[in-house]
């Protein structure tokens, strides 16, 4: 598969990444349940042949039903670590230097692992408040002291609210955004992706697929696009399609399921780049007269 370098950092990533959320939560309508014993050896299989097809970026949280899915990753870092790009996640809120040193090593326990390739501040939307907790309360000098110490690689942060992550940019200790980005939800296009690709950050989408959202909408406003065209594949390809936007995450729980992701990343190439896409009425008519 084809690699991309993440930002300003070493790393060689794929352009899909392995996301970790599925084993840590229960979907009994899909017959899915990663507690169960089934279940582990079905999700181990998975993370096994997601790297076999080339996928070497794996992300997921202690969040992740309370660390299930970093022990379930963990039972094949044990023997292919060497093959990964790892990134877990770390909370802040309310956590002193000290916590966040012991969740990372927490962390590093249960993915059987010595380092972690980046550790991102697992947030939604940061406030000014919450942004003074991360850069002045501990967090950040916790995870740049178990950087220095060789235990993580980079340090990055996760947003749901892209535009809150914009304040970050101005410490150069913080190499990588996941942000909340796909086919429904652009905000991140009108400011985040523009001055993150400035400062050469590393840039991964989580919420590739709309988390189901856009498709679950579709089967009640027009059933009809599903059998049309993979609404799936049409999300993937959207954020593929943004030259801004290095690896795109996606939850996958069977083996089946990177089989159909990875055929397409190879199969795919854009035909126009997403990060020209105008997204305001009079810049759709000056695209529309200059056609």
């Amino acid at each position: 598969m084809q690699k991309i370098k993440l930002g300003r950092t070493r790393l060689n990533v794929s352009r899909i990444a392995l996301g970790g959320y599925p084993f840590g939560g229960v979907n009994k309508a899909n017959d899915w349940d990663p507690w169960s014993e089934a279940g582990k050896r079905t999700a181990i299989g998975t993370v096994n042949h997601a790297i076999d097809r080339g996928i070497n970026y794996v992300d997921t949280a202690p969040g992740y039903g309370e660390g299930n899915s970093e022990r379930i990753i963990g039972e094949v870092m044990k023997t292919r670590r060497d093959e990964v790009v790892l990134a877990t996640k770390v909370r802040w809120e309310k956590m002193s230097k000290q916590a966040v040193i012991n969740s990372v090593h927490e962390s590093l326990s249960r993915l059987q692992t010595d380092h972690l390739d980046i550790v991102q501040f697992h947030g939604g939307m940061f406030t000014a408040a919450d942004y003074a907790q991360v850069v002045d309360g501990g967090p950040l000098e916790a995870l740049v002291d178990l950087k220095a110490q060789g235990k993580i690689g980079f340090i990055g942060l996760t947003a749901e609210e892209p535009w809150t992550a914009i304040q970050f940019l101005a410490h150069p200790e913080i190499d990588v955004y996941q942000l909340a980005y796909n086919f429904i939800y652009q905000h991140a296009a009108k400011h985040m992706l523009i001055d993150a690709h400035a400062a050469n950050v590393g840039v991964v989408t989580m919420r590739t697929m709309t988390s189901g959202i856009l498709q679950r909408a579709a089967k009640y406003l027009a059933p009809e696009w599903q059998s049309a065209r993979d609404l799936f594949q049409v999300s993937l390809e959207f954020v593929l399609s943004d030259s801004r936007v290095h690896s795109a995450i996606v939850g996958m729980r069977w083996p089946s399921e990177v089989d159909l992701n990875v055929d397409l990343v190879e199969n795919f190439k854009p035909q126009f780049d997403f990060a020209e896409l105008p997204r305001m009425t009079a810049h759709v008519y000056q695209a529309e007269d200059a056609e």
